[in-house]
């Protein structure tokens, strides 16, 4: 890796960091970033799984405020998370890098269409949730956790956005409130997926590009902050315009 290719990791890394806090589907940043510099899919997805991780952590404390009394829903919702990252993680390491390829593309495109659908998505679910009360949204609630959780164990791209909606046809609370639990419940995904990954490296069943874990982690914890502090007031169209852009050349990418 050269000085040009660590920067873009790194700047990369800064913005999925900050997306990923502010709306979630910063993997759409990062993970074509890797494909165009000539990672092989897989090691890029692993490699950037685990570099996500401190985001996730810096995320969660700027939102600190927005966390308050939610220990109990969050303790267990996280147990759906683990689980589900567990599996996810595992169906990456256990199929063919071949089915890796043909997968994460239709995965990209469906992350695409909910990052151009989101506010309409949000729309829905306020109108779902109008003179209604949840406060723990049940067991539908948490195997729809379960199942974000694999999705994100397995590539990660937009579970946030997968998260935030889920979160918000299910119970009564403020979008930030909401917002807060998103980032928490990633970063339970992607931290678990990470230690998982990590044993399989030491066990010589996984590949990592541990310089790129390096400079995403740094990247994505500046953009963790940075996103739960000025973030909110980018234009979440901008935002859409620039994953779509990135995840419509990671795709051409990957076809080719």
């Amino acid at each position: 890796m050269d000085l040009l290719d660590a920067v873009a990791v790194f700047a990369a890394g800064v913005a999925a960091g900050g997306i990923n806090t502010v709306v979630g589907s910063g993997s759409l940043i990062t993970f074509p970033t890797l494909v165009a510099l000539g990672y092989p899919p897989v090691v890029a997805n692993i490699s950037n799984n685990i570099g996500l991780v401190p985001g996730g952590v810096t995320g969660a404390y700027g939102y600190r405020r927005e966390l308050k009394g939610q220990r109990g829903l969050l303790t267990r919702l996280a147990t759906a998370s683990f689980a589900g990252a567990v599996i996810g993680a595992l169906l990456l390491l256990g199929l063919p890098p071949e089915a890796f390829d043909v997968i994460v593309v239709a995965l990209i495109i469906i992350a695409l269409v909910l990052v151009v659908v989101q506010p309409r998505l949000q729309k829905w679910m306020l109108r779902r949730r109008e003179g209604e009360h949840r406060s723990h949204g049940g067991p539908a609630l948490w195997v729809g956790v379960l199942l974000t959780g694999v999705y994100g164990g397995y590539f990660g791209a937009a579970q946030g956005i997968l998260l935030i909606a889920l979160l918000g046809i299910m119970l009564d609370d403020d979008l930030q409130r909401l917002n807060a639990d998103k980032i928490v419940l990633t970063a339970v995904v992607n931290g678990t997926a990470a230690i998982l990954f990590t044993l399989m490296w030491l066990f010589g069943r996984a590949e990592v590009d541990w310089w790129v874990v390096l400079l995403i982690a740094a990247g994505s914890t500046c953009g963790g902050l940075i996103g739960a502090s000025v973030g909110r007031r980018i234009p979440p169209v901008v935002l859409r315009a620039v994953i779509v852009v990135v995840g419509l050349v990671a795709i051409v990418n990957l076809l080719a």
